[in-house]
């Protein structure tokens, strides 16, 4: 079973490591442009986490990712499948 706080630690982790920022400044509620991320960051996150993960995100659900927890709920439900 795959467990939440696992998949939020991890996607926090991989927009600190992309965005070059401290974990601790990475909030649930951030959104990937709050943080600094241009176009060209998000979808080098999302494809990192798409590898991280072992996922597939498709453009439809992409665009609806616009939190750091929105990142973790879409992820989290991919991986439940």
């Amino acid at each position: 079973m795959f467990e939440k706080n696992d998949t939020h630690e991890r996607v926090i982790s991989i927009i600190g490591e992309t965005l070059k920022l401290d974990k601790e400044s990475v909030k649930p509620e951030a959104t990937f442009e709050g943080l600094g991320a241009d176009s060209l960051d998000r979808l080098e996150i999302i494809m990192k986490i798409e590898e991280a993960f072992g996922v597939d995100i498709s453009d439809e659900q992409e665009a609806k990712i616009n939190s750091i927890q929105g990142a973790v709920e879409t992820i989290h439900a991919l991986r439940k499948k």
